[in-house]
């Protein structure tokens, strides 16, 4: 494991430093639980002594009767405010973890496009997460270790002060039992915190077939397929496989508590007889024993707490520092720091990529190998291949999600990597094989804002992609809801429908740049056919890159790229390729039937 780049004090400080900044209040009652915890465990030495001692001096009943009322109401007081000040400490905290949790999905919303498929960053992302999921976690129990570990502290120092009046044998003997019984506790206890990514995987695996279960988006695959039983039988099954490990874990864990018997008895033993030995040479008055006993158990406890609120804190402050970390990653792109690069009006870019080279993060070889592409103003260009061979990898270079891992992107022949990336995302209108749905309107979802939404063009914009008549049958019109994950009165729009609101998207942000990335995957090849004419007729004073490992899109294009092997292993015209005889031709061959009417039915 790497050494944390925050250790225990620091991440104290940096929590202290956030309630005071955000809710003080946190403070004032962290410090009112302290001085009550203190307070409650002095009345609970002294009032069997006191009493005791009273007896022995000869005190009246009924003044025996005001000292034992004095001490419970004492504690009673001490305790309800106890109880008020956790009740009502849960407030602050909560905040506190929420501003924490806020910063870490601000923070996951706002990185750049590589992070979210680099597995280390995602992994990363998921630590940050859970050190802020519930109560319990670091976030948000830290509060408690601190008051904890300070409440021991304080109590340990006046039992220190209390116990040394019996010599430094005692003491000494009782601190080590308590030691010695928590690292032997803690050492056979670390068992699971050695298995914790054994039991992670465990958990992982069995709240992923739950959720997809129940994902409201699969449920008619479920129902066709008929995949309830095979779902539920492997539920069953990682709940097993989890009730098995816990099983384990619990088997080896009840030795710490045989340990921490066995000790107690040994101390208790040595405090008896040391007080004993006292009583008898020294005239201990039976208060005073029971005094100095309870002590010697109160120190034990003390210790015990101190060194295990050490190790609770440090494992929470791991956490922490982890979710520090994530938000303090620096991101790959450059945002506002970046060169601004407004979009011009009716202007066309020339974009380049100049010996490119790229490698995921893992793989051992290039996914592409020293790409030359310039994309001149206002061309129709189509990038065919096999499934893998590059073509999403290159677009997404090109619309900047990426930088290369050898070479450089230009726009109008200046390295992108200077500019706002986020400026630079506003030259591109690309539709993607994977994209987003929110539980939104209709609208909201084509215009890609919740804001103010120009109607005309939203509507001009839904005419155009082929979808103005099924928005318009809807019971709200553009005002209806996408979905039914949030709304009850969602709507669900079939594969072809949802690429026509993708298309109607592309066409409302009206970028120079146009990008479509095999965007019609579950249309048949006439409609998809159909409808990359559609994207064609409708981006003519745009610059478009169409994506296919069909052919669908290749004859209206300017120019065409074949990709194999992590290169351009052909280039030209439909026509010029088509008679060159390779692997494009090849292709087209194969698929150029689909694209006849009345010969798709005998396909």
């Amino acid at each position: 494991m790497n050494k944390p780049k925050y250790n225990m004090l620091q991440n104290s400080c940096f929590m202290i430093q956030r309630a005071w900044r955000d809710c003080k209040s946190v403070l004032a009652i962290a410090l009112g639980i302290i001085f009550c915890g203190v307070a409650a465990n002095l009345l609970n030495l002294f009032v069997v002594p006191a009493v005791l001692e009273s007896v022995g001096a000869g005190v009246s009943p009924g003044g025996l009767v005001k000292l034992i009322l004095g001490f419970t109401m004492s504690l009673i007081l001490v305790y309800a405010l106890t109880s008020y000040l956790e009740l009502n400490a849960l407030f602050g905290r909560v905040f506190l973890r929420g501003r924490l949790c806020l910063e870490v999905h601000l923070t996951l919303c706002r990185t750049s496009y590589c992070h979210m498929e680099d597995p280390e960053y995602l992994k990363l992302s998921d630590k940050a997460f859970a050190c802020m999921e519930n109560n319990n976690a670091a976030g948000e129990a830290i509060w408690k270790t601190l008051t904890d570990l300070l409440t021991n502290l304080i109590s340990f120092a006046v039992y220190l002060a209390l116990l040394s009046r019996v010599g430094a044998g005692i003491v000494g003997l009782s601190g080590a039992l308590a030691a010695a019984s928590y690292f032997a506790g803690e050492r056979i206890c670390s068992w699971r915190y050695r298995h914790r990514e054994e039991e992670a995987e465990l958990r992982h695996k069995s709240n992923y077939t739950q959720n997809r279960a129940s994902d409201v988006t699969l449920g008619k695959d479920a129902r066709i397929f008929n995949l309830g039983p095979w779902l539920r039988e492997l539920y069953e099954k990682y709940e097993r496989l989890y009730y098995d490990f816990c099983v384990r874990r619990e088997k080896v864990e009840i030795w710490s508590d045989v340990v921490d018997v066995l000790l107690g008895l040994l101390r208790n033993g040595a405090a008896y007889g040391w007080l004993i030995l006292l009583a008898l040479r020294d005239g201990l008055s039976p208060a005073e024993f029971v005094l100095y006993f309870q002590a010697v158990g109160g120190f034990t406890q003390w210790v015990t707490g101190l060194l295990n609120a050490f190790s609770v804190l440090r494992r929470q402050s791991m956490d922490l520092s982890v979710a520090r970390e994530f938000v303090e990653m620096p991101e790959p792109f450059r945002f506002e720091d970046g060169k601004p690069l407004p979009v011009k009006a009716d202007h066309l870019y020339e974009l380049e990529l100049r010996d490119v080279s790229f490698r995921y993060p893992g793989a051992d070889k290039d996914t592409l190998t020293h790409i030359n592409l310039k994309i001149h103003p206002g061309e129709k260009l189509a990038v065919v291949g096999r499934n893998g061979a590059g073509k999403t990898t290159l677009i997404k270079i090109l619309c900047g999600f990426y930088d290369p891992t050898e070479g450089q992107v230009l726009l109008d022949g200046e390295d992108i990597r200077q500019y706002n990336r986020r400026d630079y995302y506003k030259h591109f209108s690309a539709v993607f094989q994977q994209f987003s749905i929110l539980a939104g309107t209709m609208a909201e979802n084509v215009a890609q804002t919740t804001g103010e939404i120009d109607k005309e063009r939203l509507w001009a914009c839904l005419e155009q992609a082929g979808l103005a008549d099924k928005i318009r049958s809807l019971p709200k019109g553009e005002e209806s809801y996408l979905g039914r994950a949030v709304y009850l009165d969602g709507q669900n729009l079939s594969g072809g429908e949802m690429q026509k609101l993708m298309l109607a998207r592309a066409l409302y942000k009206n970028a120079p740049v146009v990008v479509l990335d095999e965007p019609t995957a579950a249309l048949d090849p006439i409609a998809e056919s159909q409808l990359y004419q559609k994207y064609h007729d409708l981006t003519r004073r745009c610059t478009s890159v169409y994506i296919s490992h069909r052919l669908a899109s290749t004859r209206f294009c300017s120019r065409v790229l074949l990709l194999e092997g992590g290169g351009i292993a052909e280039e030209g015209t439909h026509e010029e390729l088509v008679s060159l005889g390779g692997s494009y031709a090849r292709m087209f061959a194969i698929q150029g039937k689909y694209y006849q009417k009345g010969e798709i039915e005998n396909a």
